[in-house]
C-alpha cells in the first residue's frame, strides 16, 4: 500500500453488536477511511473472498465464528490477502487472550471500553507499519545472520536448526519483525506480555539475544533504543 490519503483506505470492521459496529463504521467514515462493516464471521468470510481491505477489526467474542478462528483463516489465505493487517477488540482483557491473538497473527489488540481516539491512532500506527520500508519483507522469513525468524509462522530457526521459543518471545519478536529498524516503545511491547510494568519485556529481551545473537552481550540484531525501548535490525 502506497502513501494515500486517509479515503483511499479501505477498512472492514466485524461486530456483532449492532449498536458498536454502526458506531465504529460512522467514527471511521468520519475520520475519511472507506469503511465496510459485517455482523459475524460468515459475512466478512464473503467480504474478503471479493474485496481487498487496508485493514480488519474483528471482534474477538462473536456467536459463531470469533474473532480468533477469523484471523487464523485470514492468515492463512495466499497473497495480499493473508498479510490484511488485523486489530482485534475485545471486553476480555486477559493475557492468555492477548497472547492467543498475537500468535495467530493480529497486529494489535484493543480491550472494550475505548477511546475511539485511541481506536483511531492505533489503526493508524498499524497502516504506517504495514506501508512498505526498508528491510519490510511482507511477512515473509526474515534474516538475522545465522537465523531465520519465519514471521508467519512465528518460527526461528539457528544454523538451519529449530530454536524454541516461548508464547512471549513469538509474540515480541512478531512485533518488532513489524517494524524493522524501527524502535518499539517498550511499554507498547509490555501490553503484548503478561506484565504490564515492563519488567518481562527485559528478561525476554535477554533470553532472545541467547538464542539469536553471537555475542549477547554485544546485541547486532536485538538493539536497545536508550528511553525508548528496542528494534530488530535485520539483514
Amino acid at each position: 500500500m502506497t502513501d494515500t490519503q486517509a479515503g483511499e483506505r479501505h477498512l472492514l470492521v466485524v461486530d456483532d453488536d449492532d449498536r458498536i459496529r454502526e458506531l465504529l463504521k460512522e467514527y471511521l467514515a468520519r475520520a475519511g477511511f472507506r469503511v465496510t462493516a459485517a455482523p459475524g464471521g460468515a459475512a466478512a468470510r464473503k467480504l474478503m473472498e471479493t474485496l481487498d481491505f487496508d485493514l480488519a477489526v474483528f471482534d474477538v467474542m462473536m456467536p459463531g465464528e470469533d474473532g480468533f478462528s477469523l484471523t487464523k483463516w485470514l492468515r492463512e489465505r495466499k497473497g495480499i490477502a493473508g498479510r490484511t493487517p488485523v486489530l482485534m477488540l475485545t471486553a476480555r482483557g486477559l493475557p492468555e487472550d492477548r497472547i492467543e491473538g498475537l500468535k495467530l497473527g493480529a497486529d494489535d489488540y484493543l480491550n472494550k471500553p475505548f477511546e475511539p481516539e485511541e481506536l483511531l491512532l492505533r489503526i493508524e500506527a498499524i497502516l504506517r507499519r504495514a506501508q512498505g520500508r526498508p528491510g519490510s519483507n511482507g511477512g515473509g522469513p526474515i534474516s538475522l545472520g545465522r537465523c531465520r525468524f519465519d514471521l508467519e509462522r512465528g518460527e526461528l530457526s539457528c544454523d538451519g536448526a529449530p530454536v524454541r521459543l516461548t508464547e512471549a518471545e513469538v509474540a515480541l519478536l512478531k512485533r518488532l519483525a513489524r517494524s524493522p529498524h524501527e524502535p518499539v516503545d517498550r511499554l507498547e511491547l509490555a501490553r503484548e506480555t503478561v506484565d504490564p510494568s515492563g519488567r518481562a519485556v527485559d528478561v525476554q529481551v535477554t533470553r532472545l539475544r541467547r538464542k539469536i545473537e553471537t555475542d549477547p552481550k554485544t546485541p547486532r540484531y536485538l538493539q536497545t533504543v536508550r528511553g525508548v525501548g528496542y528494534l530488530l535490525a535485520p539483514d
